[in-house]
């Protein structure tokens, strides 16, 4: 008798843990199978982790697993090490890491094979041409045997269905199930592309990258200046990969630059090139992760999900855009791709490249003399452009400026004036406001009355087109209100600019303007990013208005003006990281500009032009920026010379978020004083969270800042479990330097 040690499909802490199965004669099982268990009065699906020949549980007590899902393992030997090593480093539930590594519509059946039935000929050519000769009267028989003839094969629902049951009842012809792939639109028809001429910096690169590879792995920042020619560098060492047998993954951080980073890879790789992410179908994503786990695709693109596609052997990870915080889960379990990239990396021999213009001060320290050799990057850099083009020039406008010679419109006279030649020139232009919606908040002139999400602590944005005003955390509407509802006066005003006003202020001020729109609002639907910058890439629009959507990775020979509408806009959140987001978000957005035979202009509007985040990143300047940046971490004891953790509670009560949260810290009081662990910690306090109300729930924290030289897996394990032992009514969430603060 063969026995299962299963881990089951539920979430709740008591049964994350191994139950042991007996594993029926004659069926087939092994580790990493996905089956169908008993679990009291139910039946779960669950993930074989291990077999074993013996059980230490009285016969009695051993209930028999029902069946396997599918006849193969879903899981690798690899990744039921990499759920192990996520459930010890994240301190998440082991099933919930495992199922990030298949598509969810995989579990309890919702996706399955999509098959066509096909009708073809089941004799020679010689007898169904004799047949069709035989039986002059059966025309539409005839018919169907011609056609057959001539395609091999064809849909059955698209033949007359009674000849076709004539010449199937006479075994001329036959109709038989037969699988169809759903193909991402992506991998439609991509044309096949000749390789560039590399340039002495890229030359370089590619020969260190992929000399490790063969020698047996290596870890790399390739840091190159907007335009460099990263991309190339991630094809040629995947090539090299391949010729070697192995296998890649290429993370992109925004879904919106997957479709343009999988026509070049498909362009050179071909049908071994897959995609995977959230915006596929249910059918279109179960069918390209078939084809990467049975080998038949051997280079994947995808998000941040796609770290866990099924490769064997792989030989190159790709993190392009290293920087961007979507490569860190918002929710359980809060995983980094950065780090899971890593593990993987390693755990094959491979080579993980970080590629980014403006890596995260955290990444580019790790590139640095002095980092413990297990945290150690190996810094690349391509310092200029392919083609010799020069970076586009960079001009810094006050707005305040603008305001004192009264102009209170959006655009600068700077701007204006640029956009207007660059449209008349026959150019396109790229202008990026990181916020959607048409004005940022509605108030009251009379009281300043601000409206407020009545769910959240947030103010309210107006949308024109729909007519109302969107909470963009929980997604309320509520129509905009005629008078003020504090004082009742009608002075109703609507401050700020978002993506939809500033679409509507180019089409109303420059007649040449043919405007598309990217952001969340205008991309909800399928495959709609791959259309939007298609229409800009084919020329049927030359301006582009969006969101940090578009501010990264994008590739457009003909764009030669980009502009920065609301520089400030990021600059003054209550994050440590501010300064160094808008940093990046300048640098690549001018990064968008010149990238061709034209040069390229760049116009950053602030109210902050002397403020050293902004002129750094008109120098496009990344070291001085490092050097000034992580200074300044320094000295304020924040990360990466600290660690973040914290519990946020949340509760239909304010009183109940805020006693638990300072219940919490009294606990972790203690526990700091029980373990001497106090000198190690910066501060620990419960505080309201930054965003008080979000979903109609109050928020409170315990917020701890660390030293690293401290014990951080003791005091998450501690935290992690006082937040598991959150008081009912209360939910508790914990993190580790979490993406956003608030």
């Amino acid at each position: 008798m063969r026995y299962a040690e299963v881990i089951v499909g539920l979430s709740a802490g008591t049964a994350d843990r191994r139950f042991t199965y007996a594993v029926p004669e004659g069926m087939a099982l092994g580790a990493g199978w996905q089956v169908e268990v008993p679990f009291g009065p139910r039946r779960l699906e669950g993930f074989v982790l291990s077999l074993k020949d013996a059980c230490d549980l009285p016969p009695e007590k051993v209930r028999s697993v029902l069946r396997a899902v599918r006849a193969y393992p879903v899981i690798l030997p690899e990744m039921l090490d990499l759920a192990a090593w996520m459930h010890e480093r994240y301190l998440c539930n082991l099933v919930d890491a495992l199922r990030l590594m298949l598509p969810a519509q995989m579990r309890g059946g919702r996706v399955r094979e999509r098959t066509v039935r096909m009708a073809r000929l089941k004799v020679s050519c010689a007898e169904a041409e004799a047949f069709a000769a035989a039986n002059p009267r059966a025309r539409a028989q005839a018919q169907i045997v011609a056609r057959l003839l001539e395609a091999g094969e064809l849909p059955a629902p698209a033949l007359p269905s009674a000849p076709l049951r004539a010449l199937v009842a006479k075994g001329i012809a036959e109709v038989a199930g037969e699988e169809v792939r759903r193909t991402p639109s992506a991998l439609r028809d991509a044309a096949r592309a000749a390789d560039p001429e590399l340039t002495p910096g890229q030359k370089r690169a590619v020969a260190e990258i992929t000399d490790a590879l063969e020698r047996g792995g290596g870890r790399f920042l390739l840091h190159g200046v907007t335009g460099s020619g990263k991309t190339e560098v991630y094809i040629r060492a995947i090539r090299r990969a391949l010729e070697l047998g192995r296998t890649a993954i290429v993370l992109v951080p925004e879904i919106a630059l997957t479709p343009q980073m999988v026509s070049w890879l498909h362009a050179r790789f071909g049908a071994d090139a897959a995609v995977l992410h959230s915006r596929l179908s249910a059918g279109e994503r179960y069918d390209e992760w078939r084809r990467i786990r049975f080998g038949e695709a051997r280079v994947v693109i995808g998000a941040r999900s796609a770290v866990f596609a099924p490769v064997e052997n792989l030989g190159v990870i790709v993190v392009d855009e290293e920087h961007e915080h979507t490569y860190q889960s918002d929710r359980r379990p809060r995983y980094d791709a950065r780090e899971v990239a890593r593990r993987r990396a390693d755990a094959h021999g491979g080579v993980l490249i970080l590629g980014s213009a403006t890596p995260s001060i955290d990444t580019y320290m790790r590139a640095m003399p002095g980092v413990r050799r297990e945290n150690q990057l190996t810094l690349i850099e391509l310092r200029e452009r392919v083609h010799g083009q020069p970076l586009p020039e960079v001009e810094v406008v006050d707005m305040r400026g603008e305001f004192e010679r009264g102009n209170h419109s959006i655009f600068s006279a700077r701007l204006a004036r640029s956009l207007e030649s660059c449209l008349d020139g026959g150019h396109q232009a790229v202008l990026f406001i990181n916020r959607r919606g048409y004005s940022t908040f509605v108030s009251c002139r009379a009281c300043g009355y601000v409206v407020k999400c009545a769910a959240c602590d947030v103010s309210m944005t107006y949308h024109q087109v729909e007519n109302a005003l969107r909470c963009h955390y929980c997604g309320s509407e509520i129509p905009p209100p005629k008078t003020c509802p504090q004082c009742g006066s009608r002075y109703i005003k609507y401050f700020g600019a978002g993506t939809q006003k500033v679409a509507e202020e180019v089409m109303k001020r420059f007649p040449k303007a043919r405007v598309v729109r990217v952001d969340v609002d205008t991309t909800r639907e399928k495959d709609a990013h791959e259309k939007l910058l298609e229409r800009f890439r084919r020329g049927d629009a030359n301006v582009l208005v969006g969101t940090q959507m578009i501010a990264k990775g994008l590739d457009f020979p003909n764009v030669t003006l980009a502009g920065v509408v609301a520089a400030d806009m990021s600059l003054n959140l209550p994050d440590y990281r501010s300064v160094e987001r808008t940093f990046q978000l300048i640098t690549q957005v001018a990064g968008r500009a010149g990238r061709a035979e034209y040069p390229g202009r760049v116009i950053v509007q602030t109210y902050e032009p002397d403020h050293y985040g902004i002129q750094l990143a008109a120098k496009q300047d990344y070291r001085a920026f490092y050097l000034r940046e992580s200074a300044f971490r320094r000295k304020a004891l924040y990360p990466p010379f600290t660690a973040i953790a914290r519990i946020v509670f949340a509760a239909r009560e304010a009183g109940q978020a805020q006693a638990a949260a300072e219940a919490a810290a009294a606990a972790m009081d203690a526990f700091l004083d029980r373990g001497g662990m106090r000198p190690d910690v910066v501060q620990m306090r419960a505080v309201e969270a930054p965003i008080k109300l979000l979903r109609g729930l109050a928020r409170w924290q315990v917020f701890l800042k660390m030293y690293f030289k401290g014990d951080l897996d003791a005091v998450s394990r501690e935290m992690q479990s006082l937040a598991d032992r959150a008081p009912e009514g209360v939910t508790a969430e914990f993190e580790v330097n979490p993406a956003n603060l608030f």
